[in-house]
């Protein structure tokens, strides 16, 4: 073959392999709809703590972030060598456009800003609905691993997470009556089934001790008084002052009073603080799932 054919093919060649129409094409679905990619994402903001969470997980780097403080877990995501990118509520336009992002993902907190940042750039919204939060929290796992290429790291550590659950549903099986409370600048508001930490009784089995309590994601205002008289076995309990590094009243502080103390909960030493930045702020993160139930399980088996 002569040596021009020769070049005349590899051109060629090269030309195919860098042809858009030959990319490999991603479509994800989420919250707000469909976005397609032309290629798996190299530059990756990421606005939602529980997906950064989650990319932290499997391996997976990211260019920026959020700035301010970050849960113990996501420490890293601080430094200097991550763009900062505006907050959580209030994204910095002008910097995000700057890092020319391949993709951008929201949730939660930032999701409403969801519209304004897909015209900079391919942006996913991977808020989880409160209800079925589980298989939500899976689904949207699996589809930032199908994204990265990360599907043999994620299904290992989901099957590492059921394999927890099962543990601590056997330990919440015989626990007894199960209330759940947030405490917040001296006030508190309980959590029962389709509330903010419904997975506690609809994915972990445990029982609730309180009934048709408020559904939302603020809760049902409480006092001590309702405490005593619901008297749970167990009290599981997520200072949101101490996750968001707001100084206030603690919540050792609030509920040690004449009457939580009468509570089987109290006496029994089942009053347990959960890791309040897992629970309040990241919430369904691959790690900060599996952390939780460690922490239950840890405590259901003492």
């Amino acid at each position: 073959m002569k040596l021009t054919t020769i070049f005349a093919s590899l051109a060629l060649a090269a030309a195919t392999a860098m042809s858009p129409a030959f990319a490999a094409e991603i479509t994800i679905k989420h919250a707000q709809g469909e976005t397609t990619l032309p290629d798996t994402p190299k530059k990756v903001l990421v606005f939602d703590m529980a997906s950064l969470d989650t990319l932290d997980a499997l391996g997976v780097e990211v260019a920026g972030v959020p700035g301010g403080n970050k849960p113990g877990s996501l420490k890293k995501y601080e430094g200097d060598e991550y763009v900062k990118v505006g907050t959580l509520f209030e994204p910095d336009f002008e910097a995000v456009n700057a890092a020319e992002p391949d993709l951008i993902i929201v949730g939660g907190r930032s999701a409403p800003k969801y519209a304004d940042l897909a015209k900079i750039a391919p942006t996913i919204d991977m808020t989880s609905a409160p209800d079925d939060f589980l298989n939500n929290m899976k689904t949207n796992v699996k589809t930032l691993a199908s994204v990265f290429g990360k599907d043999q790291e994620a299904e290992a550590k989901l099957a590492k997470l059921d394999e927890s659950i099962a543990a601590l549903k056997e330990k919440a099986a015989d626990a007894g009556r199960v209330l759940t409370i947030l405490t917040t600048g001296g006030r508190m508001s309980a959590h029962g089934k389709g509330g903010r930490f419904t997975i506690v009784y609809e994915d972990f089995g445990m029982t609730p001790a309180a009934e048709g309590l408020e559904v939302g994601t603020h809760g049902q205002a409480i006092s001590n008084e309702f405490i005593l008289e619901t008297n749970p076995d167990w009290l599981l309990v997520v200072d949101r002052d101490a996750a968001i590094g707001q100084e206030g009243q603690a919540a050792e502080q609030v509920l040690n009073n004449e009457l939580v103390t009468q509570t089987n909960a109290w006496k029994n030493n089942h009053v347990v603080y959960l890791n309040a930045a897992n629970w309040y702020i990241i919430g369904g993160g691959l790690n900060a799932v599996q952390a939780n139930v460690d922490e239950l399980l840890a405590a259901f088996s003492k």
